[in-house]
């Protein structure tokens, strides 16, 4: 089999020739730190892992209603920041995020009253997607692997985009407070997604595409919350998604095992990330597989820290094949570290994907 096609066949729940192994996105600090800033396919190439690249190639439209201007200055640990102010018809609104070489985040949360919702629901533009060049990295990538694309927002999942935009914590207050205008939040996140489902997924040529959030994981909310505030909104973008052709995969970067039943029934064809305890996760392969694997295609599992960064190549060699024997029972399993790795070591890697080539079904 190719990449492709075993990648493909893991996410159909199926049988591959053998355990399909990636990566979750290669980071820009480890590209330049270990592989002399290799591109991404190629480092795929290199180490013989079944590729799964990201794109998201937005076409630039500049709205009058929605001006943002960017002032870049210095946080006081000494990196990059940068301090947005919108200008929309309605008001002005701010916010502020810091970069450092491993992630960003935001230092000042754009929603700051309940009222600032309004401004987003009426002005925030939607992107359009540039489906040539998505065509064109599809025909790059070709049988070494897939194309995943993304539901437009800060990850896909309208819970998660409304914690970025207003803070986890003070969400899971709002949910109390007044859950309805919580609903109305959320509600007009969904609207411009499903807007862009229409506009620029249709016809894109994705293998898979990623929705979700690491904020909906159940370390971070109860079921009964996301049951409430995640589970109708997820299930209505998946529907949207299958209605044009295209498979989601749900993305839980955390805890998971109370959940298990909700992402099912969400109506995504795969979950992932299968965080393991020594990630701050609840992943149990048995337990999990049991539960759901029959239903789901399932992604990850691999500890990024303890395994691949830190373990020697017996300990990672050992790890694959404990995986191989649980969630890739039967097949409908892609191995891949839980999340993104920063300091793992190149021998590391090349243990990783021999390891994953002698997992023969």
């Amino acid at each position: 089999m190719t990449s492709k096609e075993r990648l493909l066949c893991a996410l159909r729940r199926e049988q591959p020739d053998r355990l399909p192994a990636s990566v979750h996105q290669w980071l820009d600090y480890h590209r330049e730190k270990y592989l002399g800033g290799m591109e991404s396919l190629a480092a795929f190439r290199h180490f013989g892992l079944d590729a799964a690249i990201p794109c998201f190639p937005a076409l630039e439209e500049p709205s009058p209603d929605w001006r943002d201007e960017v002032r870049r200055t210095t946080s006081p640990q000494g990196y990059p920041l940068y301090e947005h102010t919108i200008h929309t018809p309605g008001g002005t609104l701010t916010y502020k995020v810091e970069v450092q070489p491993t992630t960003a985040w935001m230092t000042e949360y754009l929603v700051k009253r309940p009222e600032d919702v309004e401004l987003i629901d009426r002005y925030m533009p939607v992107p359009r997607l540039d489906k040539a060049a998505i065509a064109r990295e599809y025909d790059r990538v070709g049988d070494d692997g897939i194309l995943r694309g993304f539901v437009w927002g800060l990850q896909g999942g309208c819970w998660q985009h409304a914690a970025e935009l207003y803070g986890l914590k003070n969400l899971i207050l709002a949910t109390k407070r007044d859950p309805a205008w919580v609903h109305a939040f959320l509600r007009a996140l969904q609207k411009k997604k499903l807007r862009f489902i229409e506009q620029s997924l249709t016809g894109a040529k994705y293998d898979l595409i990623e929705t979700g959030g690491g904020a909906a994981s159940s370390t971070c909310i109860s079921p009964k919350l996301h049951a409430e505030f995640c589970l109708p909104y997820d299930r209505e973008q998946h529907e949207a998604l299958r209605a044009i052709g295209l498979p989601a995969v749900y993305h839980t970067c955390g805890g998971m095992m109370p959940l298990l039943e909700l992402i099912v029934a969400n109506g995504c064809a795969a979950s992932e990330t299968l965080t393991p305890p020594g990630m701050s996760g609840d992943a149990d392969p048995v337990e999990l597989k049991r539960r759901i694997g029959g239903q789901v295609a399932l992604i990850g599992g691999l500890n990024q820290f303890q395994v691949l960064d830190c373990g020697t190549r017996d300990a990672v060699r050992a790890e694959v094949f404990r995986l191989f024997q649980t969630y890739g029972a039967g097949g409908g399993y892609i191995c891949s570290p839980s999340d993104h790795f920063f300091e793992t070591p190149v021998e590391n890697l090349h243990a990783y994907a021999e390891a994953a080539r002698e997992c023969v079904y």
